[in-house]
């Protein structure tokens, strides 16, 4: 018997370092942990991982690090994380999109695959905005706008293959119209491009541009979504305007580790982003970048790329941007 409940303690212990919420003995972490966000500074990822390090000092003993690595559609910041070693030291965070369309319309340096999810933090806001001033009052007006003008319609996005692009794209095309995409390296720039009248149209998300829509420079015509949002109830999402497969690409914004990471940090890391989550400050959120605060797990995040695989793979091949992969 006495060897039995020896064993059986063995065991628990044992499952501690796998265990959500069980207390860990671990030398981690001893200096500042860095969160590469794919994007510059300002944009929907940026804004979250600034909040989330922000509060990290409350449920961590070292803090967290925001270091921005724009460029090629998240994947110079993914390929900093995989490249480094599998200590938990550096994070990543990712659009669920990024692995599940993304890295599909190019050639990447390396294996999505050796990045895991620890937490979700967000449901990303997308839409396509224009100037208060614009003639366009609804995404109809410019459709057909474009449709009488052939090649005439510039709008802005952060660069090819990522969900802000993809998605207006595919809404083009069913749509029947021929428009010119200026890519830009953050979503700062991108808007930037619009109030100075470079462009006549931006695809983004709601960070960067919230503080000016309430002022009255600038409003959306339309949400990539598949619903209405209550604290902006006048604007139409795609499902209802007849673009359903486009609705799908909802984007999801979480965060990211080696594979090789050793499991009991993964845990910690797992308990800190769920009480990071649950803190009051977090909720502040929306008025900070516009951006729906969404939790989910590992598991939640990996459903959420294979729902992205299965909606957003047939529209990359329509567009002709699939790699193949």
């Amino acid at each position: 018997m006495r060897g039995s409940i020896v064993l059986l303690c063995a065991t628990i212990l044992g499952m501690g370092a796998f265990l959500p919420g069980m207390a860990l003995s671990l030398d981690y972490p001893t200096k500042p942990v860095e969160l590469v966000v794919p994007y510059t500074a300002g944009s929907s990822l940026d804004v979250v991982s600034r909040l989330i390090a922000e509060i990290a000092p409350t449920y961590m003993p070292q803090p967290i690090v925001v270091v921005n690595k724009p460029g090629a559609g998240g994947s110079l910041a993914a390929a900093e994380v995989i490249q480094a070693k599998p200590d938990g030291y550096k994070l990543n965070i990712q659009g669920n999109m990024f692995f599940a369309t993304t890295v599909k319309t190019q050639k990447v340096p390396f294996n999505p695959d050796d990045l895991v999810p620890i937490a979700n933090f967000m449901e990303w806001r997308l839409g396509l905005i224009v100037r208060q001033d614009s003639p366009w009052k609804t995404l109809g007006d410019l459709l057909a706008y474009a449709k009488k003008n052939p090649g005439e319609l510039k709008w802005s996005h952060l660069g090819r293959g990522i969900p802000p692009t993809i998605i207006l794209m595919s809404v083009f095309k069913k749509a029947g119209v021929q428009t010119i995409d200026v890519p830009y390296k953050g979503n700062p720039e991108a808007f930037a491009a619009l109030l100075g009248r470079h462009v006549d149209a931006c695809s983004m998300g709601m960070a960067v541009i919230k503080d000016q829509a309430k002022a009255g420079n600038v409003r959306y015509l339309v949400f990539y979504s598949d619903h209405r949002y209550s604290d902006e109830p006048n604007v139409p999402c795609l499902q209802e305007l007849g673009f359903s497969e486009a609705a799908k690409l909802m984007t999801f914004g979480a965060i990211w580790v080696h594979k090789n990471t050793p499991e009991a940090i993964k845990s910690y890391l797992f308990n800190v982003c769920k009480k990071i989550y649950d803190d009051p400050r977090f909720k502040k959120l929306p008025d900070m970048g516009g951006e729906d605060p969404r939790w989910g797990g590992p598991d939640f995040v990996k459903q959420k790329v294979k729902d992205m695989e299965e909606a957003g793979i047939p529209v990359l091949k329509e567009l002709g941007l699939y790699t193949g992969k």
